[in-house]
């Protein structure tokens, strides 16, 4: 099985901490170059570091990007000078999720900061990356959403209608860049160990009258598997559909979740 991803360059937004930092240290691991992308550039250059000296291919390079996901005309002019010198045949969509929240009491503006963040980032994104990937004949296009597209989760309403749209323009676009060689696919993390998931549980925890340590073995309970996934094993699911292993997979969404989810 080939996931050799050496010699591929890899573009991993949101990759500060969490699954996006977990899924560049994956690339990494198969050989990808990678560039890390998100706000603090203290954090980027200390793990930029940290992938340069665990090296595993020749003329294997880390660099970083300093962008906005709240300002898609920041993310347009830095990526467009990034892209005059450089291909990316991999791209990662990898934004945090909105506020939690009723969708009833949810303000208009919540909608257009979230789809701001995530589907007007991501397209751009891959309007800016998708000419190249023809050209080479490879790309691979992975966002990591929510299983909240099969399973909508209670109090998470702005966060449950952004992450179904982007899953639609998903499939939409997979269909439309297949015949270039290129993939479009969606990992759907259930319920994974990240300060996202703290937040939540902390919030969840009060609203329900409990403990945070009841909350958390109260949301184990709920997975079939007992637990909480971890960072890594939703960032080694994208790096083989970023591989060449997977070039027959696109237009999916990809549960990753312990069992949690309830539909098929």
């Amino acid at each position: 099985m080939n996931i050799d991803l050496t010699g591929k360059n890899a573009f991993v937004f949101g990759a500060s901490k969490g699954i996006g930092k977990a899924i560049a240290f994956s690339l990494a691991s198969l050989g990808a170059n990678v560039t890390l992308a998100a706000r603090s550039a203290e954090k980027l250059a200390e793990i930029s570091l940290e992938l340069n000296k665990q090296k595993v291919a020749d003329h294997q390079d880390h660099d970083y990007l300093v962008v906005d996901g709240n300002d898609p005309a920041d993310i347009k002019r830095k990526l467009q000078i990034l892209l005059n010198v450089k291909t990316y045949h991999i791209l990662i969509n990898n934004t945090g999720g909105p506020p939690a929240g009723a969708i009833l009491s949810a303000d208009w503006e919540a909608f257009q900061q979230a789809f701001q963040m995530h589907l007007h980032c991501s397209h751009l994104s891959v309007q800016l990356m998708a000419e190249k990937m023809k050209e080479v004949g490879y790309g691979r296009i992975i966002n990591i959403i929510s299983t909240s597209v099969r399973m909508p989760i209670d109090g998470l309403g702005v966060s449950n209608t952004t992450r179904a749209a982007m899953a639609s323009w998903a499939k939409t676009l997979a269909n439309e860049v297949a015949p270039f060689g290129i993939t479009v696919n969606n990992i759907l993390p259930g319920f994974t160990a990240t300060e996202r998931l703290d937040t939540l549980m902390e919030i969840w925890a009060e609203q329900n009258g409990l403990s945070k340590e009841e909350q958390i073995s109260q949301s184990k309970l709920s997975i079939p598997m007992r637990r909480f996934g971890t960072p890594e094993e939703i960032a080694d699911v994208a790096a083989f559909l970023a591989s060449p292993a997977a070039s027959y997979v696109t237009g999916t969404s990809l549960i990753v979740d312990g069992g949690r989810t309830k539909s098929l």
